[in-house]
């Protein structure tokens, strides 16, 4: 019987544990689970607001498009167990799911507790023995050489012994378990509350391995513009977002905005600000870069300029303030005429062709300028990890260390927002369990 311990009980490890214990000739094998909190899924049970970004229903080639870091690793993972083997998954343990805008995969109840519930049922129906309050501590492997008979020199091998030492919080005491094999999904340091404080790359260290620097991924914009922060709470929906970058355009797209007191947020930021990351990670040195909203990014400037000038003839005697409410939400409106360079109590009347073509330049291109992205408490995923030219990309197990097997966050692997991280969390804790559970300790 193979002893596998998965250490870390996110969306990664608790998959690791169940495709471990459903996988062929499961039954020789004891799966053990260790999670340093007082419950399974801290994280996941936060994620999408609470609803849980389970996935994305888009095409596996698409799929491979919103990942930023290493695609071609995720090829053995996400073909062996993609997004529809996720939903069918859930749906198959009586968790429905729906599909919403942008292909993002959510439970029907918009509820992230069905989600750890289904995965907690799969432990508690395969066996797996779940271990909460368990803080490992570190995980020791050696090689050691035993023979039969001292005659017997042929009968001399090799083994792996494997031992993982963890606290017992409610014991207060020290633990060791022994393992045959050792998952480690621990996350990565986003959102450190929920216990993911890079337990897993002091582990992968400390057996030789390469961490890559680490940044906070699919993360806010901090930016410098005050006139940014007085619209603290606004949302826009269906607008364009634009990063430029040493002069050259990053990234591009539409979608959900939310104004903050620091400076920009939403799922259209966060998948911008990941691009930025990566981009600054590749280049070293970058200036400043530049965040430019297309509030109406619908209309064609001509097609604006027609829009404008309906309102400004249907309210010749107006003040311009006062006209703006028929185009913007109240907090827009209260900075339009300063970022537009025409006085709030100018009449309607009273403004000329070129200032109303700056007004609708302004609109098509609100701009902002990005002085950093927010730290680690507000990023959704972290960026660098265990570098994957040392994992067996068709394993997930270490090339440096036979029996250890690596999966999700804790991985150089990363996404852009809209439920494509956490696809890449199932597809390989599912292969690392799967790979586990074929582990051969003899042929060490």
């Amino acid at each position: 019987m193979a002893e596998i311990v998965v250490i870390g009980g996110g969306a990664a490890g608790m998959m690791a544990a169940v495709a471990a214990a459903y996988a062929d000739d499961a039954s020789k094998n004891r799966v053990t689970l260790l999670e340093k909190n007082e419950k399974l899924g801290k994280k996941l049970f936060i994620t999408g607001k609470g609803r849980c970004n389970v996935t994305n229903a888009c095409g596996v080639e698409d799929f491979f498009r919103n990942v930023l870091e290493h695609s071609k690793f995720l090829y053995s993972a996400v073909y062996g167990f993609d997004n529809q083997a996720v939903m069918d998954l859930f749906e198959a343990n009586g968790c429905k799911l729906k599909i919403e805008r942008g292909q993002r995969v959510f439970p029907v109840s918009d509820h992230s507790s069905d989600i750890i519930k289904v995965l907690g049922n799969l432990l508690q129906k395969s066996g797996v023995r779940v271990l909460l309050q368990k803080e490992v501590r570190k995980i020791n492997v050696q090689e050691l050489e035993t023979s039969g008979h001292e005659a017997e020199k042929k009968s001399r091998q090799t083994v792996r012994v494997c031992a993982v030492e963890y606290f017992d919080k409610a014991a207060k005491k020290k633990q060791t378990v022994s393992a045959d094999c050792v998952i480690v999904a621990t996350g990565g340091i986003s959102y450190m509350l929920t216990g993911s404080t890079g337990d897993g790359y002091r582990f992968a260290k400390n057996l030789g391995h390469t961490v890559t620097p680490l940044s906070p991924a699919l993360v806010p914009f901090s930016i410098r513009e005050g006139w940014c922060h007085a619209l603290q709470g606004l949302s826009l929906k269906n607008v364009k977002a634009s990063v430029m970058l040493d002069g050259k355009e990053i990234y591009s797209d539409f979608g959900e905005l939310l104004f903050t007191h620091y400076g920009v947020s939403g799922p259209l930021i966060l998948s911008a600000a990941s691009v930025y990351a990566h981009q600054k990670r590749k280049n070293q040195v970058c200036r400043e870069a530049r965040l430019f909203i297309d509030l109406k990014p619908a209309l064609t400037p001509e097609q604006l300029d027609r829009r404008i000038l309906r309102e400004f003839d249907a309210n010749k005697n107006r003040q311009f303030k006062n006209v703006l409410g028929a185009l913007f939400p109240a907090k827009l409106v209260s900075v339009m005429p300063e970022l537009s360079m025409i006085a709030a109590d100018k009449k309607v009347n009273e403004i000329t062709k070129q200032e109303r073509e700056h007004f609708g330049f302004v609109i098509k291109h609100l701009e902002l300028t990005v002085t950093g992205l927010r730290g680690y408490d507000e990023a959704i995923v972290t960026k660098g990890g265990v570098a994957v030219n040392e994992i067996n990309p068709s394993t997930m197990e270490s090339k440096l260390v036979k029996g250890l097997y690596f999966a999700g966050e804790v991985l150089d692997v990363d996404a852009l927002t809209g439920g494509f991280n956490l696809q890449i969390a199932w597809s390989t804790g599912h292969l690392a369990g799967e790979s586990a559970a074929r582990f051969n300790a003899a042929q060490v």
